[in-house]
């Protein structure tokens, strides 16, 4: 990986915020893009821009490419460009949503589900114009750096307010490490088997939803209140809640899972177990 030119579209996101690190330790070349000023340091130039159009003219012409943000601004960019006889290597992420809001009752979680599906298929058909192997990653619910926006913002309220609400919920849940991501990408770039394909990311634990909050609330580090949210509240509760909240509510006791025995096999990367720590629950500074 020591001559890789890695080009990296959402690097400050939490699996770039593990990502870039390794890909310098290795000796790539990475050009990472942000929508906010960041400072270059050796091996890691950082170019302020936003996709698709907002972008620098020093936009390099990489051995790889890699993209964590939406995929159709992705595709419509790659599909614009011109890479000349040798096109990179292309690795993006999706979201087990593609498929896990396939059916949702909610029309909003459909529109999601059907606009990552198309974004996968654009992402192939600009790839396929080039000639360019691609692999896009489909990860359940992402932890690690505090930058989610499922399970950090609910830590981080409780541990202002000391309580802590603990749905009930019997769906199994499979949360994945974004540094387990991070490893997956590196792993598909050296792995040519890898091209063409849709992988499903999920952690290497399977818990209930409920397991998982409970497990969340006993990484803070003072007291806090538990209030326990019964099935038969949270069902009724769906009547009135506002729409971005009936979709969650009504999944509690569905399965959001992914298999990984083609990630494992193909890419032998085995993803953690779900053991949070209180420090994953805040972005790190600096």
């Amino acid at each position: 990986m020591s001559r890789l030119s890695v080009l990296v579209f959402g690097g400050s996101s939490q699996i770039g915020h593990f990502l870039l690190p390794r890909l310098v330790a290795s000796g790539a070349s990475v050009t990472a893009l942000s929508r906010h000023t960041r400072a270059s340091q050796p091996g890691l130039r950082w170019l302020h821009g936003n996709l698709p159009d907002a972008l620098p003219d020093e936009l390099p012409h990489p051995s790889a490419v890699i993209s964590f943000g939406p995929l159709r601004p992705f595709a419509d960019w790659l599909a614009r460009m011109e890479f000349g006889s040798e096109p990179p290597r292309v690795i993006a992420t999706s979201s087990m949503s593609a498929e896990t809001k396939r059916d949702s009752g909610e029309p909003a979680e459909r529109a999601i589900s059907q606009q990552l599906r198309d974004g996968e298929q654009a992402l192939a058909a600009a790839c396929a114009r080039h000639g360019a192997p691609w692999t896009v990653l489909r990860p359940t619910l992402i932890y690690g750096a505090g930058l989610d926006k499922s399970l950090s913002p609910i830590a981080r309220r409780a541990w202002r307010t000391r309580v802590f609400p603990l749905p009930a919920g019997r769906g199994m849940r499979q949360p994945v490490h974004a540094e387990d991501i991070a490893l997956a990408v590196l792993a598909a770039l050296d792995c040519p088997a890898s091209a063409g394909r849709i992988l499903p990311i999920g952690g290497g634990e399977r818990l209930t939803a409920h397991d998982m909050f409970a497990r969340v609330r006993q990484t803070l580090p003072h007291a806090n209140l538990p209030i326990a949210l019964p099935a038969w509240l949270l069902h009724a509760g769906q009547r009135f809640a506002p729409a971005k909240l009936r979709g969650p509510l009504a999944r509690l006791d569905a399965d959001l899972i992914a298999d990984n025995s083609e990630l494992e096999r193909l890419l032998g990367v085995t993803p953690r177990a779900f053991q949070p720590t209180a420090d994953m629950w805040f972005p790190a500074r600096g």
